[in-house]
């Protein structure tokens, strides 16, 4: 019936992987979870647990893989027709959460994503922006996810048919943090295969700090230079690449790279402050995506 596959890497997964295996035992399912650490060094007492429960693996790679690399990895492991991806740092809101994928497997969709929560109380000062940024951009009820169904989901609490996803596996030459999601489900709407949408969300839990963010959204910009340069990714599947293009028409790319140069360490003192605005942030990530162009 179902495999629940999480990607792991310094982080306990072990209440995650309790409470996913109580909800099968209740659903009388057959099923199993896996876990795999991506060459990390934290947690791998806690997790080791993990292989004393039934159904249950935990194992870890030799060198470390990219996060959709290790998923194919995962996926090619799985004995069940159905494959339920989550992050290791997500958690199910409600207590038939698996009961809620099982009735979707039984109407026979394909992919179906049940959406992403963030906790309603403010986190610590220093972790604002990645949790504004993921109530606002992320944390989006299925009336506005269903209006583009590829490009408002993710694959942190993801339910896919595994002879789909075998024919559609993440690309394994993105090895670097950012955007595997966008070309996976890209290459998902390029077949006609839509993602349904249902109410079925998972906490968010690991907030990183807003500096941590900072970098790795950095980190994950060039990553999509790098995609946009080695794949057939289309800009009109990022709203980012769809801007940069119209700006290079206009020849206007160089204008917001100079802009960006001149104003970015005081656009970071305020997303790193204690009232980041997001718009400044969409201003960063354009103005840093048109300086690592140029």
């Amino acid at each position: 019936m179902l495999s629940i596959l999480i990607p792991t890497y310094n982080y306990n997964v072990f209440p995650l992987v309790s409470d996913l295996h109580k909800q099968c035992l209740e659903c009388k399912i057959d099923f199993e979870i896996l876990c795999q650490d991506d060459f990390s060094n934290q947690f791998l007492d806690e997790n080791q647990k993990i292989n004393s429960i039934e159904n249950c693996n935990f194992s870890k790679n030799n060198s470390n893989l990219g996060r959709g690399k290790n998923i194919n990895f995962l996926a090619e492991k799985a004995q069940f027709e159905w494959l339920l991806i989550m992050d290791c740092d997500t958690f199910p809101t409600q207590n038939n959460y698996i009961e809620k994928y099982i009735s979707q497997i039984n109407e026979s969709e394909k992919v179906v994503y049940g959406g992403i929560l963030y906790h309603k109380k403010k986190p610590n000062n220093d972790q604002l922006l990645r949790w504004i940024y993921g109530n606002a951009r992320e944390s989006l009820p299925v009336q506005k996810r269903i209006t583009n169904p590829n490009g408002n989901a993710l694959t942190s609490n993801f339910l896919i048919k595994k002879n789909v996803f075998v024919s559609n596996k993440f690309d394994e030459s993105i090895t670097q943090y950012g955007y595997e999601d966008l070309v996976f489900l890209s290459n998902l709407k390029k077949k006609e295969i839509l993602v349904k949408h249902i109410d079925n969300p998972t906490f968010h839990l690991g907030l990183e700090t807003s500096q941590q963010f900072l970098d790795k959204t950095k980190i994950a910009l060039e990553n999509l230079k790098s995609i946009t340069e080695n794949t057939s990714l289309n800009s009109s599947e990022s709203k980012l690449l769809m801007v940069t293009v119209l700006l290079k028409k206009l020849y206007l790319n160089y204008f917001i790279s100079f802009v960006f140069k001149n104003t970015r360490r005081s656009i970071e003192r305020n997303l790193l402050s204690q009232k980041p605005s997001l718009l400044l942030f969409d201003f960063y990530k354009l103005g840093y995506y048109c300086k690592i162009k140029k």
